[in-house]
């Protein structure tokens, strides 16, 4: 959205402290519920001496979250229109909830005349007792708190104000109507099966190139654009961990492993990935050819120079360095390990009767 409104000189500044220290940087956001928990506190500091000229140097946490502040409150009071998300919509009342930790949605919502808050259609809730139930899960499973600071009911704009609410489809009545892929909607945005995911946690949120990253973005990017996001379902060791820690029992690993599934059916996996997929097949079936390999792959990695791996036409290895390659095969190591066990367990035995017999003979 903030690309599309400034494009239409509209000034956007979003207030959520996290938000706009990944706005000012530039990047997207890498967590859905902290954005901004990929960036060092010195760079922060350095962030806010370039845009709002505080003291250069200076990263303290306290006097940066104090600068912010003074900044953003100028913010607040000048602006015309609030825009806000919806953690919950109560059918029953009419109303509903925004969740914040820093009251950023309070203010945004109650100073400016105009408030529009933006809402996927499964943020309804059927009945207003439903709501204690969603808010105590929502922030025991994100921060570990019983409920957040803020938990701020609205039922109507201020007075002499105006309030819009707007429902957002965005392929979410396709998922609706999927028997695979329905469960997804359950989801309330907590991060949980981020931060047990071992892909997300080594990899990052930037990685995934959508606003929602993680074990549950990668379900809900492919349904909104399969083409662009095919290979966020295989950005997964089906470890099952973000099912066990999800609080409203999403089967996510399942639905990943379904994803493979349709994206390979309709064709949309490149064919040089098919391909390579295809031999691995044969190769991971076929012993020899595994063991041949393996001891190709680490003789290579020995010897080869290292501008092959590590140039400018490889973006593999900008970022990343391949550990030193074993010497060995694991089959070689646990053969010789079982041979010296052997051999251990062959001198106990020896030892053991040769002190029978002396004890014997005395």
């Amino acid at each position: 959205m903030n690309p599309y409104l400034e494009e239409n000189g509209i000034e956007v500044v979003d207030t959520d402290l996290g938000e706009w220290i990944v706005q000012l940087r530039q990047e997207p956001p890498s967590h859905i519920v902290l954005p901004a928990i990929h960036i060092k506190r010195q760079e922060v500091g350095e962030t806010f001496h370039e845009h709002i000229g505080t003291p250069e140097g200076n990263s303290d946490p306290e006097f940066l979250a104090h600068a912010a502040r003074h900044h953003l409150r100028q913010k607040f009071i000048s602006a015309e229109v609030g825009i806000t998300g919806v953690n919950f919509a109560i059918a029953e009342t009419g109303g509903f909830v925004v969740c914040t930790n820093e009251g950023n949605a309070d203010l945004g919502a109650s100073l400016p005349k105009i408030h529009i808050a933006c809402m996927g259609i499964e943020k309804i809730i059927p009945r207003i007792e439903d709501l204690s139930v969603f808010t105590r899960l929502l922030a025991r499973s994100a921060t570990g708190q019983p409920i957040t600071a803020y938990t701020s009911h609205f039922h109507g704009p201020r007075p002499g104000g105006q309030m819009h609410i707007i429902i957002v489809d965005n392929a979410r009545s396709d998922i609706r109507s999927s028997p695979e892929f329905h469960r997804s909607l359950h989801c309330i945005r907590c991060g949980a099966c981020m931060n047990t995911c071992p892909v997300y946690r080594r990899s990052g949120g930037h990685s995934y190139s959508n606003a929602v990253p993680g074990p549950i973005g990668s379900i809900l990017a492919p349904a909104l654009e399969p083409e662009k996001h095919y290979s966020l379902p295989y950005a997964c060791t089906l470890c099952g961990s973000c099912t066990d820690v999800c609080p409203v029992k999403i089967d996510i690993h399942h639905q990943l492993l379904t994803w493979r599934r349709e994206l390979a059916g309709k064709k949309i996996i490149p064919y040089s990935k098919r391909l390579a997929m295809k031999f691995t097949s044969i190769l991971l079936r076929n012993s020899w050819m595994y063991k041949l390999a393996g001891a190709v792959g680490r003789t290579g990695l020995r010897w080869s120079p290292r501008w092959i791996v590590y140039n400018p036409l490889n973006v593999w290895g900008k970022g990343r360095d391949l550990p030193e390659p074993p010497r060995e095969s694991f089959r070689a190591q646990f053969a010789k390990h079982k041979t010296e066990q052997r051999r251990v367990e062959g001198n106990h035995a020896s030892t053991s009767s040769s002190s029978s017999s002396n004890g014997k003979a005395h």
